[in-house]
């Protein structure tokens, strides 16, 4: 079954960048940058990376992130996890990215924009693995600042696919975000956004309803029989991130998630690492570590792969061209 996960071609749809920095590149980057960070080696790092909630693992990961400083590191940190993908069949990702993190810090959006997209473009050419930007609006922000990154993104949208939704979600519901929402689907973005992860189904029901999302990143708390019929009816997936859950404790342990149950319901489910350096594993990981908990087939993990070429934000053809990879890999080894 190992085999079979790591030569399995699939997309990750749901994977922060800023939460991809493992500590050996961090401690390499503010080392680089002259920039002091409170730990003084990986291993203090990663033993740091034991979190209660989602709020424990935020303060860690904005800390983290304050050593990317120019172009260069915000390129080194994204080519570093598209190396990663490449070497675990990841044929194509949908890469997450925070600008708010960082114009709060002083360093501008074309800073941010250009040193991922580079590296975007590199790895296309040298890796073969293809990706897609969105943007992501934080959550704990004000609807007034989220605007403003709409209109610093502007010179820069024929860069990014679409736009979402992060960060603290209990007190932060998609309804606070309605309106730049709307703005950015004027300008061409594709709605997404994180609902129902620590947040209530009423929070899934506002980002469909009122953000009119595409897709939903978690959903673990989706278990209304209205909402699940309302999700399949409209055929928008999951991203579901195991190794996440567990670590936040959504999810007390993999033998208890939701992930069976919600494919049991007809809801179309993809896994991801959501942010690997801090949760325990890559996407590989990810799917091993679930299926190993819940006794999953190949089918069920063929399934995850189909789902994630199927609802990522390709062109059709393109879609087309990646499920026929994956079908003959499949029909070769199932």
């Amino acid at each position: 079954m190992l085999q079979f996960i790591n030569q399995l071609p699939k997309a990750e749809l749901h994977l922060h960048i800023e939460g991809s920095f493992e500590p050996e590149l961090m401690f390499e980057i503010a080392k680089r940058n002259n920039i002091e960070i409170k730990y003084n080696s990986v291993e203090e790092v990663k033993e740091a990376y034991k979190f209660d909630c989602l709020q424990d693992f935020l303060d860690i990961y904005y800390a983290g992130a304050g050593v990317l400083t120019y172009e260069r590191d915000f390129y080194d940190l994204t080519y570093s996890y598209l190396e990663k993908c490449a070497e675990q069949n990841v044929r194509h990702t949908e890469i997450m990215f925070d600008p708010q993190t960082h114009t709060h810090r002083g360093i501008s959006f074309e800073t941010v924009i250009n040193g991922i997209s580079k590296a975007c473009e590199e790895a296309k050419k040298k890796l073969g693995v293809t990706s897609l930007l969105i943007m992501s609006y934080l959550r704990h922000l004000s609807e007034k600042d989220a605007f403003k990154t709409l209109e610093q993104s502007l010179p820069y949208k024929h860069l990014i696919k679409a736009v979402g939704l992060d960060s603290s979600e209990m007190g932060n519901p998609p309804s606070k975000f309605e309106k730049v929402f709307a703005a950015s689907v004027k300008e061409g973005y594709i709605p997404v956004a994180h609902a129902g992860e620590e947040g209530p189904a009423e929070y899934i029901w506002e980002a469909l309803n009122l953000l009119d999302i595409k897709r939903i990143d978690h959903g673990n708390n989706c278990f209304e029989d209205d909402l699940i019929e309302e999700i399949v009816k409209r055929d928008i997936a999951l991203t579901v991130c195991p190794l996440s859950n567990t670590a936040l404790q959504v999810v007390d342990d993999l033998k208890n998630h939701p992930i069976k149950k919600m494919m049991a319901k007809g809801l179309k489910v993809t896994v991801n690492s959501d942010d690997p350096a801090y949760f325990g594993g890559q996407v590989n990981q990810n799917f091993i570590e679930i299926q190993e908990a819940l006794d999953l087939s190949k089918a069920d993990l063929y399934e995850f792969a189909k789902n994630s070429f199927q609802y990522s934000l390709l062109d059709e053809d393109v879609k087309r061209e990646y499920i026929e990879e994956l079908d003959a890999f499949y029909l070769e080894n199932r």
